[in-house]
């Protein structure tokens, strides 16, 4: 009969369970403060701002109409008079483009006239009108957070 040789190896059960505890015990400590440093960043989304600059008055010459895609407006120049006119298809928020005959919607055709009324197609009513301002540094801001009646054009 052969014995079995005796274990030459010291580690007991007991210090593997503690080496496990300790590891998990500071694995669980690196997460809790991950987390609470992702928690206290704060997680909005602020959409773009509702007022911005344009340029200045000369920047616009009379008879000019500028469509300023990223900012979904469409500055229109008559005279010494200046408006805002939003390119968001009130159908279903596409961009729409300058045409000859005013604006036309490149998604499902609607079309507008030179003022944003409906002429055409499913949009449900005319493109609204923007506040144009002008600031004491002498650059012009559109705020499309305040609506103007159509046709009230911003005097330079």
């Amino acid at each position: 009969m052969t014995a079995n040789p005796p274990a030459t190896d010291k580690t007991s059960r007991r210090s593997v369970l503690n080496w496990l505890s300790s590891v998990a015990l500071f694995g669980s400590a690196v997460v809790s403060v991950f987390s609470n440093l992702v928690f206290m960043k704060p997680r909005a989304t602020y959409g773009a701002p509702s007022r911005f600059s344009i340029g200045r008055p000369e920047d616009f010459p009379s008879g000019t109409r500028i469509s300023l895609d990223a900012r979904r407006v469409c500055i229109v120049r008559e005279g010494d008079r200046l408006a805002a006119i939003s390119t968001t298809c009130t159908h279903l928020g596409c961009i729409v483009g300058v045409a000859e005959t005013g604006f036309a919607c490149p998604c499902h055709g609607s079309r507008f006239d030179q003022d944003g009324n409906v002429t055409g197609g499913p949009a449900p009513k005319p493109l609204p009108w923007y506040s144009i301002n002008l600031t004491p540094n002498g650059e012009l801001t559109v705020d499309t957070s305040v609506e103007v009646q159509q046709g009230a054009y911003f005097q330079v």
